[in-house]
């Protein structure tokens, strides 16, 4: 299979994939730092009352961040429960999001139009050139798209990670369709995009170091769909006790400190 069809091919499309996984996303999924948002939103030019779109927008995340600065913000996801979510959360912030039910495949020419169109760990799920196909339609010429995702950096404090991702493994997910073309090299954003018409590309990131429990990790398990309590079924315990050995080989007490790289990728039409 060349480059090309890895870039095309999209994932298979389940939009329930993450029914089960909503309150764990919640809880123990790494939030986006304010800063950050304010650094993407800065550098985008947007304004109070500026039009964003937070596409794939599970518990809200980034939709209630740029909420909070002022935009006028549309939360769209497939599940109704991370709707839900996203709509407490933007309450119990004190900010108003539109939420919208619907995915990417769901996106028309008279959706928009917005400044800007957020992705926070969404975009791998999507027919990427296809999306962004859209996008150029429904974004305005001086707007941009901004996807968000999260990195562990090889410290040694991170060697919980690579616990994390072994018995996962056991459980499943490295069967996964997205994950086999991560090891492949092609989960880049960066082709899709110069294939685009966001040409114009700039990194920010900011890097975070916190404590976790061994449950944090457990929880965080859980709220990713390829070892969800759905997917696991009648396994799901026997996945978190094999965790928790691990972990408990690593770090008898149970304490483990995190290291994490939360990154946004701005991308507009060149000027």
């Amino acid at each position: 299979m060349s480059q090309s069809d890895h870039q095309t091919k999209p994932a298979p499309y389940e939009p329930g994939r993450f029914a089960s996984t909503v309150a764990y996303y919640q809880r123990y999924r790494l939030a986006y730092p304010d800063r950050l948002i304010a650094r993407v939103a800065g550098l985008c030019g947007l304004r109070p009352g500026d039009p964003v779109l937070d596409l794939g927008a599970g518990t809200g995340m980034l939709a209630v961040g740029f909420a909070k600065l002022g935009m006028a913000v549309t939360a769209m996801d497939p599940e109704p429960g991370m709707l839900a979510a996203c709509g407490e959360a933007a309450r119990a912030a004190g900010v108003t999001v539109t939420l919208r039910q619907g995915s990417s495949y769901d996106l028309t020419p008279d959706t928009g139009p917005f400044k800007l169109v957020t992705m926070g760990r969404s975009f791998h799920w999507m027919d990427r050139a296809a999306t962004l196909q859209m996008l150029e339609r429904i974004i305005v010429p001086d707007g941009g798209v901004a996807l968000f995702h999260d990195a562990h950096p090889p410290v040694a404090e991170n060697a919980w990670f690579k616990v994390l991702r072994e018995v996962q493994d056991r459980f499943g997910r490295s069967d996964e369709a997205h994950v086999r073309e991560r090891r492949g090299g092609h989960s880049r954003y960066e082709p899709f995009l110069f294939a685009s018409a966001f040409t114009q590309l700039d990194g920010l990131s900011v890097t975070i170091r916190q404590t976790l429990t061994s449950d944090d990790l457990i929880g965080r398990a859980f709220s990713m769909s390829t070892c969800s309590r759905e997917k696991l079924g009648p396994r799901a315990e026997e996945f978190a006790g094999a965790l928790t050995a691990a972990l408990r080989e690593l770090s008898p007490d149970g304490t483990f400190a995190e290291v994490a790289e939360l990154v946004a990728l701005l991308a507009r039409r060149p000027q």
